[in-house]
């Protein structure tokens, strides 16, 4: 008998629903929140609001994509934490109701182990072990992927998450939100090698980026001094410098995970994954220290419920299944899933 999952993610600001059957994504759709762009970052009473008006039709969408019926549904999966409260709220609300009238086991998935598993929705896949860096606007971690279901967080940040640096160098430079976007954008016509920020140099694993942020403050401060319009009228080279200084941040945190455990099967997940700057730099790494690197559709890179849908998909082969009566939690270790 097929098992076929409907996966719900509304961690955040995208309310997404997605069908998997036998681990093959069928759909996967996705409602974005515009009415955030006026304020400059996410309003999360807003984006409960959201959430209400867009899920049922999402999940109608994503079944009618899929040639579905509910009643052809094995489990129902949604994401448990971590995200905003309100909007894990009607996520989890939404799926245990459906559960409940289906009568089919509740599933609840760990939004960060759930970016890590993007990578094993379409082949090749990553063998085990593997290393993933999780990077997004919350979190930058490295984790040791022993199976679908058994990772460790081996380092991550101390301060801001690598989304943010983007975000916030971003506001910096007077770029609407999302900035990291439009760094990235910027990037591709400027220098990288033009500006020179400095490099955390922080023990073991872990990363920090608010000392980059501070720097780039007292460069556009000092520089702004001298010409009103600096940063406008070098625009593509500091976006440029920037980006090359976060994701050298990065990969050179992987270089040294990947000495340390010996592992060459290196991917990558989470929102900052889309950055084409990064996606290049582990080709590159990758082929300088011979890794195999995988790296995520760009689809499955930002908040979606594809990668909700494919670690349902595992825990339910593995019978890990939610009681009803789980709630969700805005901050969650894997372990605590």
């Amino acid at each position: 008998m097929p098992v076929n999952i409907l996966a719900i993610e509304s961690s955040c600001d995208d309310t997404s629903a997605a069908v998997i059957a036998e681990g093959r994504v069928l759909s996967n759709i996705i409602a974005s929140q515009a009415v955030h762009q006026q304020y400059g970052g996410v309003v999360p009473e807003l984006a409960s609001r959201a959430h209400q008006e867009n899920i049922v039709p999402v999940v109608d969408l994503a079944l009618k994509k899929a040639g579905m019926q509910l009643a052809d549904l094995n489990a129902v999966a949604f994401t448990q934490s971590p995200g905003l409260i309100g909007s894990l709220l009607v996520g989890s609300c939404f799926a245990k109701s459906l559960a409940l009238a289906l009568d089919v086991p509740l599933i609840g998935v760990h939004h960060m182990q759930a970016h890590v598993l993007a990578n094993f929705i379409d082949d090749p896949k990553p063998q085990f072990p593997c290393l993933c860096l999780t990077v997004s606007g919350g979190h930058t971690q490295i984790v040791l992927c022993e199976s679908p279901l058994k990772m460790t967080v081996i380092g991550e940040t101390m301060d801001d998450a690598a989304g943010e640096a983007f975000d916030k160098s971003a506001k910096l430079l007077g770029l609407p939100y999302p900035g990291g976007p439009l760094v990235d954008k910027n990037a591709k016509q400027g220098n990288p090698e033009r500006f020179r920020f400095p490099e955390p140099q922080i023990p073991g694993l872990n990363f920090s980026f608010s000392g980059l942020k501070t720097a780039i403050l007292y460069f556009l401060q000092e520089n702004r001094a001298k010409q009103a319009d600096f940063a406008e009228a070098n625009m593509a080279d500091i976006c440029a410098s920037i980006q090359h200084r976060i994701i050298t941040i990065l990969m050179n945190k992987v270089v040294k995970a990947s000495k340390e455990t010996g592992i060459k099967e290196i991917c990558i997940a989470g929102g900052v994954s889309a950055n084409s700057g990064l996606r290049k730099a582990l080709e590159v790494y990758g082929a300088e220290h011979g890794w195999n690197v995988y790296i995520p559709k760009f689809e499955y890179c930002t908040d979606n419920a594809a990668m909700i849908a494919i670690t349902a998909h595992y825990k339910y082969l593995a019978g890990e299944f939610s009681p009803l009566d789980t709630v969700p939690t805005a901050r969650a270790a894997f372990s605590a899933i």
